[in-house]
């Protein structure tokens, strides 16, 4: 059997030329679209955070665009290789339709993170509980939400957790209110204990002046008389007012001999010499 190899270089030649050619436009028009898609993605976050809009709502609109971009970018460059993007389109929707109902979870997270944005109750920067932690809000994509604990670890939860259950915030409100139970012993004068008490919270500079302070007795425990200090402060004072509030109430009760009682346990031992013997 005779072959004619020029041929088939010659139709070899033809199909590295017209094949060769669209492969290389789809990778040219992948490339370049995605780097058109990370600047145009880049130019609307840049243009919101301009705007003032709060940056959980940017980086989810950031998102969104960024994605549904790559898809068109992907769509073309199947269409420069001669694929019917038609076809593509149709596949792709029903291949959707598999994929959600495969991956219910997935769009849960997603109808999650569309209601905290839409209904925001929290943002970037918050500190709140949420899906079984607590920490500062560092994100909020379309799937997840990232926390910042205290002792600087990263906890991922998934919206649909986040949104499933309670959301307590500590940042929402502008001002937050302290309480403190100190207890003394039985015999410790109540109006003085009361009235150091006020002192030591007027001295707090912290303490939002105008606001309500209450000193109380809030109860005859089993050791002691317990009070109950309230008083208010700006949200970002909260801790360092608390801390610093039961610093001073042990100093200040020190010095004025009031004590504090604390468990203690007395041990007897009976000693019989006949047991001994």
């Amino acid at each position: 059997m005779n072959i004619d190899i020029q041929k088939v270089s010659d139709q070899a030649t033809g199909y590295i030329m017209v094949y060769g050619t669209q492969i290389l436009m789809a990778l040219l028009i992948f490339i370049i679209g995605k780097w058109v898609v990370g600047v145009v993605s880049r130019a609307v976050g840049k243009a919101l955070s301009n705007r003032k809009v709060d940056p959980t709502i940017a980086k989810f609109i950031t998102n969104i665009i960024y994605y549904l971009m790559m898809a068109f970018v992907f769509i073309a460059a199947l269409g420069q290789l001669g694929v019917q993007t038609a076809s593509i389109v149709a596949i792709m929707g029903a291949a959707g339709l598999a994929v959600g109902l495969a991956l219910q979870g997935s769009l849960a997270n997603f109808a999650a993170g569309v209601l905290m944005i839409a209904f925001r109750p929290c943002r970037v920067g918050d500190f709140v509980e949420a899906g079984g932690a607590s920490g500062v809000v560092k994100e909020i994509s379309i799937f997840s939400t990232i926390l910042l604990t205290p002792d600087n670890k990263t906890v991922i939860i998934s919206n649909a957790n986040v949104m499933g259950g309670n959301i307590v915030n500590y940042s929402m409100q502008a001002k937050r209110r302290v309480d403190l139970v100190v207890g003394v012993s039985y015999s410790s004068d109540l109006a003085v204990v009361k009235d150091q008490l006020h002192e030591i919270v007027a001295n707090e500079s912290a303490v939002l002046v105008g606001e309500e302070v209450t000193v109380a007795v809030s109860e005859l425990a089993a050791s002691s008389v317990n009070f109950v200090v309230r008083c208010w402060v700006n949200t970002p004072d909260y801790w360092p007012t608390y801390f610093a509030l039961t610093e001073k109430v042990k100093i200040t009760f020190d010095k004025k001999g009031i004590e504090i009682p604390f468990n203690q346990m007395d041990v007897n031992i009976n000693y019989t010499p006949e047991a001994n013997a």
